[in-house]
């Protein structure tokens, strides 16, 4: 009996991109024959979703303009064995599908990557870009634990495992960062490929805005680290109070040991002493506390998401339903 082909999605997201859209289906088409190639038509004003349906790709409308959105969107309405996503701007090689997928199907990785920052030309990164990834990537690396080297690809492979456990909150282009960050906290694995990087076609243009855009990633780094690793967040910020608690305790415990009937002159100082440690305990106690629910509410996740992966996975036809009684029976 022949092994059934896995079903591949090509899902891409994209806005006014009449100029390339049409190029990087047919490359993918090139690639990937039998592979489901989704367009999410994210508000666009100009022909792609009228180009990509010509030819031959599912059109899905997001009327929430931004690049999260759409991904969510897109990851909500398809069900396949593989999920690809990339941009439509034709700056990813649609030959690197391949390498993509491969540790997807082998069960290798939960998410692969493609790493832009080995092979691109100075048009398609400019020295700014360059700087703000390099930096988004060392505190990424540095909230997570991890040592990976491009946080804000946009090509992309992931598993149904993958696509089931992880919510899109974003709504830009930091979903890219979410997405990373939300995939080490659930400890699945992500493998990097190194793949070139192209610049834009001659007319096409980027929507990315470098601060604007850049200021909104930082932020979802923050809400995040904050979100999911809050021992170390609530924790390091009460080291801080203790620290100025401590200084600031230090002339009024000296007053008291030096002085004959104890008597403490800087009174503002022991006020201002006991506060920050007041404020070191609430934050301790908040780390924990929080520590604790996030940690229950992860076994409740892993335990719900078994379950609707089952299920799915029955509806669709990839296991058959059979109790272990049933088994013993036969």
């Amino acid at each position: 009996m022949q092994a059934k082909s896995p079903d591949v999605a090509i899902l891409i997201p994209c806005r006014n991109e009449q100029i390339t859209i049409g190029k990087v289906i047919d490359d993918f088409r090139r690639e990937l024959p039998d592979a489901h190639i989704v367009v999410v038509d994210n508000c666009s004003t100009d022909d792609t979703a009228k180009i990509a349906a010509g030819r031959g790709a599912t059109v899905i409308r997001e009327s929430r303009q931004g690049k999260g959105f759409a991904v969510d969107r897109m990851l909500d309405s398809i069900d396949a064995d593989v999920y690809v996503m990339v941009d439509g701007d034709d700056t990813y090689p649609a030959e690197g599908v391949h390498k993509l997928i491969e540790p997807i199907l082998a069960d290798r990785a939960d998410m692969t990557v493609a790493v832009r920052l080995n092979q691109y030309t100075k048009r398609a990164f400019r020295p700014l870009h360059v700087l703000g990834n390099n930096l988004i990537r060392r505190l990424v690396n540095r909230v997570a634990g991890a040592q990976l080297t491009d946080i804000l690809s946009g090509y992309r492979a992931m598993s149904p495992r993958l696509v089931m456990r992880l919510p899109i909150i974003s709504a830009g282009f930091e979903v890219e960062t979410e997405l990373t960050i939300q995939a080490l906290y659930h400890r699945l694995k992500i493998v990097e490929v190194k793949l070139p990087y192209k610049e834009r076609p001659l007319g096409s243009q980027s929507k990315l805005r470098t601060f604007h855009d850049g200021f909104r990633v930082l932020w979802k780094i923050f809400t995040l680290f904050r979100s999911y690793r809050p021992l170390t967040f609530f924790g390091g910020a009460g080291l801080v109070f203790f620290v100025l608690g401590v200084l600031a305790g230090i002339a009024p415990i000296r007053d008291y040991l030096t002085t004959p009937d104890h008597y403490v002159s800087h009174v503002p100082l022991a006020i201002m002493a006991m506060g920050f440690m007041l404020l070191f305990a609430g934050f301790v106690f908040m780390g924990v506390l929080l520590h604790a629910i996030n940690y229950r509410f992860l076994e409740l996740h892993n335990v719900v998401t078994r379950r609707r992966a089952y299920e799915t996975a029955i509806l669709t036809g990839r296991i058959e339903s059979v109790h272990i009684s049933e088994r013993q029976a036969s």
